[in-house]
């Protein structure tokens, strides 16, 4: 090793920086240490003989984690280009011996739970990164390199820093320029703010005193340029000892994680990121001609977005790179002059191409692989394991998942996504699905993994050593613990969607327990429709839900008896949070009622219409439950006309018929087209609102506005002319089957026959299957008993 007299070779980096990496790899090549010290944490060194893996692809992360708290962690991420792998691989390939020289992450660890911080990656953040007293200090908190740039005359530190390092071919002699800049800087603001550097610093300089000791002088150290200074200070042991000597400790786990270069970025929360990683990795490995090549591969990506880009486009786009670096005084064209040729020549001037470019190139979405090898916990090893066998590769891009519970590769997609959710791994989220279906076979995911899951994998190995073992320890733990009877309902429907057999007796248990005990008809309602919701689940996921049934029939009960007493005497707010419940409750009903559970559509009838003609009642439940009760067919229209009347009369007071008004007609429920087709009710409403005092008027008129403005303009539109003109027959009078101008008194059966062929082709049916359904004529669908599978089963 050259120079060898002269001490430690001292390799001041940029993390993730490309120049940097080349130019340690020759520095390392030049001087053949016996041994090459690392910044990172020393619990790694057992680990570090992985990165030899041929499994091990970057970006990775070494993981550290408290052994009793999963959840206070810490990332040391690297790439391809990170100065640091490539000392690593370097050494690896000649069996030299490689350690890591940083606090150990026990230290780390501990304080950072003292300090209350989030999590610090405290070994490849630049540092001097905490609290900050001026600008200047802020600004070397996030990036030291900020300072140099500006001292340089430089706005953009990412600009100074390519043209003097990263597209320097002998980059190799910038490390005591930089290590002299770094000891100025250090000179001028001490520790930047982050006391914990002078920690960090002393424990390095005992680990580099011991490796000297053993290796002579054959030692070289890579490690962040901000700390170089301070390695070269001269200090005692005694001096280094007595900074750490008290510093708390935790036990702590370690592994190699996948890391993304998404996560490598600034955007990505990571302190030592960079803007542009995927630009950084082509830099690293292009051998020659790195523009030509870069602007090969956006061209590729704007063809496979079928845009229309020729070779021509390329060499211009080189070309206008190459000038703009001449006329900007640069020694290559770096990625805001390529950046700008490709707006230009590819995009035409657009941006909106380049945010393409800017997120799959200049970002990337590379996700690293790390071999079995590595240590994990044994849940971890079952996640693996499942996601090889159903073929769920994690991938850092977000893709959607479609699938059908139908077939056996897919339903247990379904399970293993949905336990993942129990235990809080969120991999993946539900989405609505572009196409049109009211099955329950079909389910949409939206997939994305995330570095940050490791870490909630390794929380969730609390529960158990498996998936299985372990969302079903964590679902009868929730259930036990769960304070609202809703939150055990909607346990009760994710472990059907989980398939957790053993689960689901003891939510079952608490579920009846606590729906036994609450006497409050609100929580029974807003528990019924997700219970109900899980009997729909056993017929396409073969789940045996009798023990649900019941428990839903008994709480369908409870809800009839105690909802007339609890809607009477409520305020407005009260009332119109009720009406949510009815609602709800009314769609829950009709569930149960077409999974065979007979006799719960009447009973429920029953309990409509006495809330509709109960006085007590507030006007918008009550008209709630007379517009139910006549989209049902179970109210005739004469007598919504009566019930209209009554609400809308003068004895009552303005607000409380608005109120009834917003119940029956307001909201998406297709109240407005029911008034263009009812004469009657529209000329009720109108003579009430014509015969309002002013006073009352301007009362009552937000409620009328929010009821009238929720409906589409051509509804709005028709009921202004119908009212200008006068409806025909106007008046609560008026004779049955009178018909509004612009409407014929009956149905025209040949025009509404004409509609059938357009009708069987949007549902892709042939012409048999249509007559056999359909029959003659119109109508004929009506008490076909149509599953909610059908529909999308046809389509």
């Amino acid at each position: 090793m050259s120079e060898r007299g002269r001490g430690p070779l001292l390799l001041g980096v940029r993390h993730h920086g490309p120049g940097s990496a080349r130019a340690v790899r020759a520095a390392l090549d030049a001087a053949g240490p016996g041994v090459v010290l690392v910044e990172g944490p020393p619990e790694a060194d057992a680990l570090v003989s992985l990165a030899a893996d041929e499994d091990m692809v970057p970006p990775v992360a070494l993981l550290a984690h408290v052994v009793d708290e999963p959840g206070r962690s810490a990332f040391w991420p690297l790439a391809e280009f990170s100065p640091e792998w490539v000392a690593i691989r370097w050494a690896l390939e000649r069996d030299v011996p490689v350690r890591f020289i940083d606090l150990p992450a026990a230290h780390s660890l501990a304080l950072s739970a003292q300090a209350a911080t989030p999590d610090d990656p405290e070994g490849f953040g630049e540092q001097g990164e905490d609290q900050s007293g001026d600008d200047v200090r802020e600004a070397m908190r996030v990036d030291p390199l900020a300072v140099l740039a500006e001292t340089a005359g430089h706005d953009d530190p990412e600009r100074w820093w390519e043209d003097v390092v990263e597209h320097r071919a002998g980059a190799g002699d910038a490390f005591e320029a930089l290590g002299e800049a770094m000891g100025a800087l250090r000179e001028e603001y001490g520790d930047g703010g982050h006391e914990r550097d002078l920690v960090r610093e002393a424990y390095m300089r005992l680990q580099l005193r011991a490796a000297q000791k053993e290796f002579a002088d054959g030692v070289a150290v890579v490690c962040g340029a901000w700390h170089v200074p301070a390695l070269r200070v001269k200090t005692t042991v005694a001096a280094d000892r007595a900074v750490l000597k008290g510093l708390p400790k935790a036990k702590v786990d370690m592994t190699w994680v996948p890391w993304t270069h998404r996560r490598l970025a600034r955007a990505g929360g990571y302190g030592a990121g960079i803007d542009s990683p995927g630009w950084y990795g082509h830099l690293f490995s292009a051998p020659d001609r790195p523009v030509e090549r870069w602007m090969t591969k956006v061209a590729g990506l704007f063809r496979d977005e079928d845009r229309i880009v020729s070779s021509a486009h390329v060499i211009e786009a080189v070309r206008l790179a190459e000038t703009l670096a001449a006329m900007r005084g640069r020694p290559l064209a770096g990625l805001t002059e390529t950046t700008d040729a490709i707006r230009a020549v590819m995009c035409e001037g657009s941006d909106v191409p380049l945010s393409l470019v800017h997120d799959k190139l200049v970002v990337g979405d590379a996700l690293g692989e790390v071999p079995d090898a590595a240590p994990a916990v044994p849940l971890q090893r079952d996640l693996t394991r499942l996601q090889r066998s159903l073929r769920l590769k994690p991938e850092a891009l977000e893709r959607e998942l479609e699938l059908d519970l139908r077939k056996e590769t897919d339903a247990a997609r379904s399970r293993l996504l949905h336990r993942l959710r129990l235990l809080d791994v969120g991999w993946g989220e539900p989405a609505r699905s572009v196409r049109a279906s009211t099955g329950t076979f079909r389910e949409t995911w939206r997939l994305r993994w995330e570095p940050e899951l490791s870490v909630r994998v390794a929380e969730a190995g609390v529960w158990g050593t498996t998936v299985l073992s372990a969302a079903t320890a964590r679902a009868e733990a929730d259930a036990i613990g769960a304070q609202a009877l809703a939150d055990v309902t909607a346990l009760a429907e994710r472990c059907l969607l989980a398939e957790l057999p053993e689960a689901l007796p003891v939510v079952m248990r608490v579920l009846a327990d606590r729906a036994a005990m609450d006497a409050d008809v609100g929580h029974l309602a807003q528990a019924l429709p997700a219970l109900v919701r899980s009997l729909r689940y056993g017929d396409v996921r073969g789940t045996d839900t009798q023990a649900l049934s019941e428990v839903a029939a008994g709480l369908a009960e409870r809800v009839f008896v105690g909802l007339p007493p609890a809607c009477a005497g409520l305020d407005g707010d009260a009332a119109a949070e009720m009406r949510g419940h009815v609602d709800a409750v009314h769609a829950a009903v009709g569930l149960l009622e077409d999974d065979g559970t007979a006799g719960h559509r009447g009973r429920w009838h029953s309990v409509l219409r006495v809330l509709a003609a109960r006085d007590s009642v507030a006007g918008v439940i009550r008209g709630r439950c007379a517009r139910l009760l006549l989209d049902d067919g179970q109210l005739a229209e004469d007598e919504a006309a009566r019930l209209m009347g009554l609400a809308l009369s003068p004895g009552t007071g303005p607000a409380e018929a608005a109120a009834w008004i917003e119940g029956f007609v307001g909201g998406g429920s297709g109240g407005g087209l029911l008034l263009v087709h009812d004469e009657r009710l529209l000329t009720l409403v109108d003579d009430w609102l014509t015969g309002v005092s002013a006073d009352a008027f301007t009362d009552v008129l937000p409620l009328l506005r929010r009821t009238f403005s929720a409906y589409e303009s051509g509804v709005r539109r028709t009921l202004g002319e119908l009212v200008r003109r006068g409806p025909a027959g106007a008046g609560p009078t008026a004779a049955v089957g009178t018909a509004p101008p612009g409407f014929a008194p009956g149905l025209d059966q040949a025009r509404a026959d004409a509609v059938l062929p357009v009708v069987r082709l949007l549902l892709g049916t042939d012409d048999a299957d249509a007559d056999a359904t359909s029959g003659s004529g119109s109508g004929s669908s009506s008490g076909s008993g149509r599953g909610d599978n059908d529909l999308v089963g046809v389509a």
